[in-house]
């Protein structure tokens, strides 16, 4: 079996802060330029479409009704005119997108998921999943999804899985992917994670925590990850500074993400990406077959006699509708 040698790429990139329409066009661009780059793959970060809801961390929920209305106006659905757009980019170039977004739904004005799209190069939809369980204070504006795009997809650059922020942290949705042969797992991020008041002993470093959290995964799963961070731009910290002074003094301090690779052995490919712009990665998937002999936890190096995951993918709507059939007529002896 002949693994490929492939060319990715790390968008980097800030979104035009609450604009979906404008938001898409600068991915479609990018994917034009990452494109000419020889890139195989462009991958976009979590939420890119229309920007991340750092208010959320920001501000008590009684302040910030206007930004989820917003948002909520912003966010899209997944057979939308903004990522039709990025379909026909992906066929126009050849190459396979992951984007990152909040998705909107004809069911309902408010109820938003966290959610990730894979295109392939002819246009076509791969797989599409919805984040299993918002994280922390993405709660007030996020649902929870369902396991139906918990899945790994075959393609012509190898076996792609994804997982959105948090999720990367989760061991069972993280074996899931590995048991279906995972070879290059996705993890998108946002521009910053705020969880105290900067300078505080605990407060969190996003950085730190994705080298530590997407390191462990190319470790265990002895797969390469591509991380791709949103970049946080002067519009979009502005517009969030303005919540309070407090609000001001959090952005300012706040560590931010990167974007970056990491290899099977668990250590960083090239360098980290901190100022805005793409991230070119090369990656020879053969790389991911002798790590295998020390550790393959999802073939020798387990005991399923004593372990069992059972994913249920079922898909979780509002609401089935039954429509009852229109009732036979009698038979015509009966009839008679």
């Amino acid at each position: 079996m002949s693994l490929p040698h492939i060319k990715v790429a790390a968008a980097h990139l800030a979104p035009v802060w609450m604009d979906a329409a404008a938001t898409a066009a600068k991915a479609c661009d990018a994917v034009a330029e990452a494109a000419r780059a020889g890139a195989q793959l462009v991958m976009f970060p979590e939420s890119y479409i229309p920007g991340f809801p750092a208010w959320t961390a920001l501000a008590a929920p009684i302040l910030t009704h206007e930004h989820f209305a917003r948002f909520a106006a912003q966010s899209i659905r997944a057979d939308g005119p903004e990522l039709d757009s990025l379909r026909k980019a992906a066929r126009r170039h050849g190459v396979h997108v992951s984007v990152g977004f909040s998705e909107a739904t004809e069911a309902s004005l408010g109820c938003l998921w966290n959610s990730n799209m894979l295109i392939g190069p002819d246009g076509t939809v791969l797989n599409h999943r919805r984040k299993l369980v918002p994280t922390y204070y993405e709660k007030l504006v996020w649902a929870p999804g369902d396991a139906e795009g918990l899945r790994v997809t075959q393609t012509p650059i190898g076996r792609i899985g994804a997982l959105i922020c948090g999720e990367n942290t989760n061991p069972l949705a993280r074996f899931a992917l590995m048991a279906e042969g995972e070879q290059l797992h996705l993890a998108s991020f946002p521009p910053i994670w705020p969880t105290r008041m900067p300078g505080e002993a605990a407060a969190y470093d996003i950085e730190e925590a994705i080298r530590i959290r997407c390191g462990a995964h190319s470790f265990e799963a002895k797969c390469f990850t591509l991380v791709a961070s949103s970049y946080l731009d002067a519009p979009a910290a502005r517009a969030l500074a303005a919540l309070s002074p407090e609000a001001a003094r959090v952005i300012e301090g706040t560590p931010r993400a990167v974007s970056l690779a990491i290899g099977p052995d668990g250590r960083q490919i090239g360098q980290s990406q901190r100022d805005e712009g793409l991230l070119f990665v090369e990656m020879n998937l053969a790389d991911c077959v002798e790590p295998k002999q020390f550790h393959d936890v999802v073939g020798y190096y387990n005991r399923f006699d004593i372990f069992r995951l059972t994913v249920d993918r079922t898909p979780r709507p509002p609401i089935r509708f039954q429509d009852l059939a229109p009732e036979a007529p009698p038979p015509p002896e009966q009839a008679a």
